[in-house]
């Protein structure tokens, strides 16, 4: 054999040493890239844990605070939970039903171009900031009607609804299409197979969405601080009135003098992670449940 033969022979061999050493490369970077995120999000927990794990009790649960207190008083920050859970269950429960609404025409009734049309419009919507919305809704609301939990509300909602939306609508598509040609072919209308056979098989996947959205809108500030920010001190939970929410209480207690303020507004800050925290690892947890159902259906 020539040397030219077994130089020939070696040079496969060449690129498939150099493939693998990329592919190695590539792995130990994604590891990296992967360790620093775990890492980044590891330090922000420890930061804020260690600045608010001293008011962490449950006076800051049921305790409302005391403006100007002077000694040591007991205080918390219930209004501001209070508040929150108000605003978030109103945003779902506006938020809910269209985006489901929406990902059913779109996925089971429109032709392709005006679905194409309808996801372009849900994914400029889930980029639009929440300061953006904020004013959208002060102009629209509150100029005319005041502030108020309905407001706040509104503006959550527009948040949610893109993200709903978009979430049904990828779990509407993994359903076999085989589960709706066996209805139709039953001579059940279109309408009624979409309700009691397709859409039962996407409460999973549909919960999973809504939970994400919720921990999106949780944290929200911009929005809230045009449209529900004006609030009292007193624990109250009528939607006409402005609330205080957890978000506008940390920005409004990290802008303070007192020390003491410092330490509840990190409290509170640790309570809204931990919950943030929470919702994502039950979406994860039905958003897997979700999957292995629409396998057995298959």
């Amino acid at each position: 054999m020539s040397a030219a033969d077994v130089s020939a022979l070696q040079r496969p061999n060449d690129r498939l040493r150099r493939r693998r050493v990329v592919n190695r490369g590539m792995e130990l970077l994604a590891w990296l890239a992967g360790a620093l995120g775990v890492a980044i999000l590891g330090v922000v927990v420890w930061s804020v844990a260690k600045r608010g794990a001293s008011e962490l009790n449950l006076d800051l649960l049921t305790k409302a605070p005391v403006p100007f207190a002077i000694g040591n008083v007991k205080q918390g920050l219930a209004n501001a939970f209070v508040g929150s859970l108000v605003l978030v269950g109103l945003a779902t429960a506006m938020a809910l039903p269209f985006g489901i609404l929406v990902a059913i025409y779109v996925n089971e009734f429109a032709p392709r171009a005006v679905r194409n049309g309808v996801g372009l419009v849900l994914d400029v919507l889930n980029g639009v900031p929440g300061i953006v919305v904020g004013i959208f809704v002060f102009g629209l609301v509150v100029v005319s009607h005041g502030q108020s939990a309905y407001a706040g509300a509104i503006a959550l909602a527009v948040l949610m609804l893109p993200l709903v939306a978009r979430a049904t609508i990828e779990v509407l598509a993994l359903v076999p299409n085989t589960l709706r040609e066996a209805s139709l072919a039953l001579g059940v209308p279109r309408w009624r197979t979409t309700l009691g056979i397709v859409l039962p098989q996407t409460v999973g996947g549909i919960v999973t969405g809504t939970m994400l959205a919720v921990a999106r809108v949780a944290g929200e500030t911009a929005p809230l601080l045009f449209t529900c920010s004006l609030a009292g001190t007193s624990i109250d939970s009528n939607p006409g009135h402005a609330l205080q929410t957890i978000p506008v209480a940390i920005f409004e207690l990290s802008e303070s003098a007192d020390p003491a303020d410092h330490a509840r507004a990190w409290a509170a800050a640790l309570v809204l992670l931990l919950f943030i925290l929470f919702s994502s690892l039950t979406a994860r947890w039905l958003a897997a449940r979700s999957r292995r159902k629409l396998g057995r259906a298959t």
